[in-house]
């Protein structure tokens, strides 16, 4: 009689834990994963990607969890290092949406690891914000890929105006990383928006080399000689100051002008005096920020020990998108499949967001509508702010 006791309670037990019962009583906890560059090329990327992210993470424990429905859940990162390669952003997304079951991804920041790695969240309805890749391909043809910057085909020909309005010039030359899906792609775009302004050849020097050279004297000895009055390069902060360096020690004299991938504060760590002066496109400028962007910022350097770039802002941004988006779907099933749906579809709803990199509203690629800022380094080493251009 015991003996048959026991086998009762035990198959009760086992019942219970397949049981829906015991599935609503598991405890359910909202997974964000944060698909960044902690190792490689650009570690500093990686940093200020998670720096952001802990901070948001701070916000949402100190509110006692993030509610939705009228409900508080728990609240957990999952941080893969995705070192800088688009084979490891592809596997980092694939074990966070299979194993880990994130319900959304924030990352990868950098086009060469955002366009494969947004593949595989479409391909498993899993919403992913790339917040700093601008290239168009990361999101074209995928509904559960959306980004929180301007893409390529905007910030080129902001550029070329800004350089012809600001200096009247008329000829210039490009150098970037053939390699590279962001560099290449901006360069493309540039070379286009140039030469609709200034007539085909005004882009007299177009210059490349392939991801980790060193030595970039052989393509501005071209540039200097080709009569360019301006050097345009869309590199990441590793490369910028080694590109200035050796241009002006071969005698170029002419600005030189970059992209939102100049925004780091290694940039101007790396460069020193070499980059006062020079301007670039990007989403924000820290110096003479106001309201919730100064805020953001003030934060983090008393956190961290300095200034947010771009890709901490926009980072931040992203994850109060997700944050809006998870609590715009109303509730949660704990069905994953479901819930990344609802998601997906309340993300896409988001109109007039109020980021501290400017106001969003997502197109039907999942591209939002804002405004570029230029900024001017100044002679303190300040990424100032020189004007802006809007859609």
């Amino acid at each position: 009689m015991r003996k048959i006791a026991v086998l009762t309670v035990v198959a009760f037990c086992a019942a219970m834990m397949f049981s829906s019962l015991a599935f609503s009583a598991r405890k359910t906890i909202i997974k964000i994963g944060i698909n960044a560059p902690l190792t490689g090329d650009i570690p500093k990327v990686g940093e200020g990607s998670k720096y952001a992210a802990q901070m948001w993470l701070e916000d949402i424990e100190n509110a006692g969890g993030l509610e939705v429905g009228g409900k508080k859940y728990e609240v957990e990162l999952v941080i893969e290092d995705n070192e800088s390669k688009a084979e490891s952003a592809v596997k980092a997304n694939t074990k966070m949406i299979t194993q880990d079951d994130v319900l959304a991804i924030v990352g990868p920041q950098s086009s060469k690891q955002a366009v494969p790695a947004g593949e595989v969240a479409n391909k498993y309805k899993t919403v992913m914000i790339s917040p700093w890749s601008t290239n168009p391909s990361t999101t074209l043809d995928r509904p559960y890929v959306f980004r929180g910057c301007f893409l390529d085909p905007f910030q080129g020909p902001v550029v070329a105006n800004f350089i012809t309005e600001e200096f009247g010039f008329t000829k210039a030359a490009v150098l970037y990383d053939v390699a590279s899906d962001y560099p290449k792609g901006l360069a493309e775009v540039f070379k286009q928006a140039w030469e609709d302004k200034h007539g085909a050849g005004s882009v007299v020097a177009y210059e490349s080399f392939t991801t980790k050279d060193t030595d970039f004297s052989s393509q501005l000895t071209k540039i200097v000689k080709s009569g360019a009055e301006v050097l345009f390069t869309p590199q990441y902060y590793n490369e910028v100051p080694l590109i200035v360096s050796q241009a002006k020690n071969l005698g170029w004299t002419g600005p030189i002008v970059g992209s939102d991938s100049w925004g780091s504060a290694e940039t101007i760590e790396l460069c020193g005096e070499d980059c006062y002066g020079l301007f670039f496109s990007s989403h924000y400028a820290a110096a003479g920020a106001k309201g919730a962007t100064k805020a953001f910022i003030d934060r983090y350097e008393k956190t961290y020990g300095y200034i947010p770039d771009d890709v901490a802002a926009l980072t931040w941004d992203a994850l109060r998108l997700a944050q809006q988006a998870i609590q715009d779907a109303g509730k949660l099933t704990g069905k994953i499949e479901k819930d990344r749906e609802a998601v997906r579809d309340a993300l896409a709803q988001i109109k007039d967001f109020d980021g501290i990199t400017g106001k969003m509203t997502f197109t039907e690629e999942g591209d939002p509508i804002k405004c570029a800022v230029i900024v001017r380094i100044n002679h303190q080493g300040e990424y100032e702010f020189y004007g802006s251009s809007c859609p």
